[in-house]
């Protein structure tokens, strides 16, 4: 699914980290994401969902339990001013409350809530419509770094009643234990864990009113830009991507985004990104889709992609992905 929405390098910089210790290249996990070793040192890490996952793939397919490791290391630390903002809050309830209110700047590829069970709450992550194959993945990611947020605000941890998943059980389903110890159900309706509904109004250690005024006020500033910025790269991927056999130039979009080329630029090197790297970005997905969807020659594919010469598509595929075009179709 090509989407648009923007995340931080925060998950990307933690998993070169936990495979670093294996000597494992940081090249082989950022292939084909765009993301560069100089990139994780940017004052302003905002990168693409899209370049996250990528990495994620990379990951996975050398380590399939990678997200319990990594999603009890995504501390409340990790989600910037909304992170200080949740440690400031009054009472866990309010900042959850609040997490739940700005989930542009939790970066989720869920939809959350906080669901009433009786004396029991359940903090759902449901609704997962990007990538199939990294389903687990983001699960484990996603409610590892929850329970540990929850953990971080109280200053110790948070017992838990239960946790399911909406997916079938893995086979490495005993590490599920490290992290959630609680009964584990599978194949559920959704990604959560159950804690009881008195830690709710239970005080946090370092709630402050006037950090917390402060804090929730600049996080409300920065929704405003993020969900703004989303919007507009979303508007320039849609303008691409329908012009993919025959792309505009910089000029050109621009001219269609109603602005200068040099502010066209100037935007998307502030999001981490360039007209190049968009470009192939769209292609890089459409290509990898008709490529599995049916048997359409490569050189068709690359004159639908805007390419003039097969040659030069197979060259940006191997570039892209690692593959020729011809082996990521076996």
């Amino acid at each position: 699914m090509l989407h648009s929405h923007l995340t931080t390098l925060n998950a990307v910089s933690l998993m070169l980290e936990a495979f670093q210790s294996e000597g494992l290249s940081s090249d082989e996990l950022l292939l084909g994401s765009g993301i560069s070793l100089t990139d994780l040192k940017r004052s302003d890490p905002r990168i693409t969902t899209r370049q996250e996952m990528l990495v994620c793939a990379n990951a996975v397919a050398l380590r399939r339990e990678i997200g319990l490791e990594l999603g009890p290391r995504m501390h409340v630390s990790s989600y910037g001013m909304l992170g200080y903002a949740l440690l400031s809050s009054a009472t866990l309830g309010d900042a959850l409350r609040l997490a739940l209110h700005y989930p542009a700047l939790l970066g989720t590829l869920f939809h959350l809530r906080l669901i009433e069970d009786g004396d029991t709450i359940w903090f759902s992550a449901s609704d997962y419509r990007e990538h199939p194959q990294l389903a687990a993945f983001n699960a484990e990611l996603c409610v590892g770094s929850l329970k540990v947020i929850c953990d971080d605000l109280l200053g110790r941890p948070l017992p838990l009643l239960g946790a399911r998943f909406a997916y079938p059980q893995p086979d490495y389903h005993e590490r599920y234990r490290q992290t959630f110890s609680c009964p584990l159900h599978f194949d559920a309706i959704d990604n959560a864990f159950a804690f009881s509904a008195d830690w709710l109004p239970q005080p946090l250690p370092l709630a402050d009113a006037v950090t917390h005024r402060a804090m929730a006020e600049r996080c409300r500033q920065q929704n405003l830009e993020f969900t703004g910025r989303q919007a507009w790269l979303g508007r320039i991927r849609q303008l691409l991507l329908q012009q993919l056999d025959a792309p505009p130039g910089l000029e050109d979009l621009a001219r269609q985004m109603n602005c200068s080329s040099r502010t066209l630029r100037r935007h998307l090197q502030e999001m981490g990104s360039s007209y190049q790297q968009l470009l192939d970005e769209l292609r890089f997905e459409r290509a990898k889709q008709l490529l599995s969807e049916d048997q359409m020659p490569i050189y068709r594919i690359a004159e639908l992609l805007g390419f003039s010469e097969t040659a030069s598509f197979r060259h940006a595929f191997l570039r892209w992905s690692g593959v020729a075009p011809s082996h990521f179709r076996i």
